[in-house]
């Protein structure tokens, strides 16, 4: 019995172009985030603030990467949002539970 064929992946280059440059950046600013409340010597460490803004584009540029290998074009969208929902979420509890609030 043969397995059914996968959709092609369709180009969609604006779309996914734009899902990239748009939620990439700000999932890789999520994951700095986090980084820098759960990293080695948490918030306070003093050399940490250089490697976090070098981190940003590294994370970035590695989603803008592999953003074109989503079939389709909402479906990086979706995705992608999801993937900054979960961060964003993540960094807030983080927030709160380092706070003591």
């Amino acid at each position: 019995m043969a397995k059914p064929k996968r959709p092609p992946i369709q180009p969609h280059w604006w779309s996914k172009t734009l899902a990239g440059g748009v939620l990439g950046f700000t999932l890789a600013l999520a994951l700095m985030g986090l980084f820098a409340w759960l990293g080695p010597g948490g918030i306070e460490a003093p050399n940490k603030v250089q490697f976090n803004m070098w981190v940003v584009p590294v994370i970035w540029m590695a989603v803008f990467a592999f953003v074109y290998l989503f079939r389709t074009g909402p479906r990086a969208w979706l995705w992608l949002g999801a993937a900054n929902v979960a961060a964003f979420s993540a960094l807030a509890v983080v927030r709160v539970i380092m706070e003591g609030g």
